[in-house]
């Protein structure tokens, strides 16, 4: 009976850690995705930020433009992400 709580333990142990490492990765996903569609946006604007967010497999939820700086929030499997960018020195 102990040797089968021990393995249950383990099993689960297991599973939590798969499913905190996909987060991790799933926020890395979606911060690649945010940064690549704000340099987009400086000089496509919203259509591009919006293309670039998909090639990486993300929703682009959020888009502001404030004189030469964008900021995007994008989604990617429930994770959020924001960018800056801008095209002036």
């Amino acid at each position: 009976m102990l040797l089968l709580a021990v393995v249950v333990m383990a099993a689960l142990s297991v599973v939590a850690v798969g499913l905190f490492s996909q987060r991790i990765v799933d926020r890395g996903r979606a911060q690649t995705a945010a940064d690549a569609a704000a340099l987009a946006a400086t000089e496509g604007g919203r259509g591009a930020a919006q293309r670039l967010a998909a090639s990486n497999g993300a929703i682009l939820v959020g888009y502001a433009e404030v004189g030469d700086v964008v900021t995007v929030v994008v989604e990617l499997n429930g994770a959020r992400a924001t960018a800056r960018a801008t095209d002036g020195p």
